[in-house]
């Protein structure tokens, strides 16, 4: 196989999971965000976490809500977990590492706060963990995975949370999808807050 070859696989690979995704997904995508919308409107918070490049796309997601996206409007409350490296260590040395976004968890979040967790197998033993803290911390979760779910798919709850499961097998794939719905529910974020006449 070239490399060009190879390159043209990836992308076309690529925008078929994506339009997979679409047709299931869209109407999650939608009731996720409206679910985000409505806790950050009431006043809570959003706390996002994920392990490797989904680290790097909790912090992203983060980051758009605390600017702005695409849209100018005020800076919405998001904590990414994964970002502390002082917090992370001290908890992977004193206890374990599958504790280190639980125990932020439990110490920041709030009835009506959201957790954004994001595992592309769904079987990360610490997002795991943080899920569970917070079901019993009364916060709603989204949760971005992959493949069969996995763990974390058997955690939540219907009716109250959110589960966007990219239909894919590939980690890649995975990770490529997520942040295209990271991108649609900030875009729909974006739209809602800047058009309520709220100064930026």
């Amino acid at each position: 196989m070239s490399a060009l070859h190879y390159v043209r696989e990836q992308f076309a690979q690529s925008v078929a999971t994506k339009e997979k995704a679409v047709l299931i997904l869209g109407d999650k995508l939608v009731v996720a965000a409206n679910l985000l919308i409505q806790r950050l409107v009431a006043g809570g918070k959003v706390l996002t976490c994920g392990n490797g490049g989904s680290a790097a796309d909790a912090q992203h997601f983060a980051s758009e809500l605390l600017n702005r996206f695409e849209l100018v409007r005020r800076g919405l409350p998001a904590i990414a977990l994964t970002t502390d490296a002082s917090t992370i260590t001290s908890i992977a040395n004193d206890f374990q590492f599958e504790e280190v976004f639980s125990r932020q968890v439990a110490a920041l979040a709030r009835p009506g706060d959201v957790l954004l967790a994001i595992s592309t197998s769904g079987n990360s033993p610490n997002i795991e963990a943080a899920v569970k803290a917070a079901i019993q911390n009364d916060v709603v979760i989204v949760g971005l995975t992959g493949r069969d779910g996995g763990k974390l798919a058997h955690l939540l709850r219907p009716q109250v949370d959110v589960e966007l499961r990219v239909p894919a097998q590939s980690t890649a794939r995975i990770q490529e999808t997520h942040i295209l719905m990271i991108h649609c529910i900030c875009g729909l974020i974006d739209q809602h807050f800047s058009t309520r006449g709220e100064s930026p």
